[in-house]
């Protein structure tokens, strides 16, 4: 009678037939290339939608007609930055992914492989390349040094060394 009650009260039994895994190693250096070059073309092609509109053509407008070239037009960089968090923070916050890693399989993850803080996203990964987009000469230097760093064992730019983060390659694995 006792061995009974003990079942009644023992953990079901159930068989999983297929268990999803995911596996990752660091992302190759084009296919980052082409995550970076999709995240430019949908945020560029957003500003470009957003300049169709007479208000905000205006504003480009009056800042060309007094601007050279390495002049430093506030108001694009307001337009452009407040449109790439619009697109891509919250993929970047929930999942840490642009909308072109997301297409392309990426993730950016901590060195350690947790999840990157927002601070360390958006501040330290994406803020200080904003900022030293500000002047032509840090710029220049700061862009430079960012894009030859992936070239090291690690494949980490600048930015990714700044923040402490890596991007992998996700693999999904099923096992039966």
């Amino acid at each position: 009678m006792s061995n009974m009650m003990d079942e009644r009260f023992a953990a079901p039994q159930a068989q999983v037939a297929d268990i999803v895994k995911e596996e990752s190693a660091l992302a190759g250096r084009w296919i980052r290339l082409l995550a970076a070059v999709l995240d430019g073309l949908i945020v560029g092609g957003g500003v470009w939608l957003l300049s169709m509109i007479p208000a905000v053509h205006a504003i480009f407008e009056a800042r060309q007609a007094n601007a050279g070239l390495t002049t430093f037009n506030p108001y694009s960089a307001l337009i452009g930055g407040g449109l790439f968090l619009v697109i891509q923070s919250w993929l970047l916050l929930s999942r840490g992914q642009t909308v072109g890693k997301m297409i392309c399989g990426l993730r950016i993850v901590r060195s350690d492989g947790g999840k990157p803080d927002p601070f360390r996203l958006l501040g330290l990964r994406y803020g200080v390349g904003f900022l030293m987009n500000t002047n032509v000469v840090l710029s220049t230097v700061y862009g430079l040094l960012d894009v030859l760093l992936i070239f090291r064992q690690s494949r980490q730019c600048l930015h990714d060394t700044l923040a402490d983060t890596k991007v992998i390659k996700v693999i999904k694995v099923t096992q039966l």
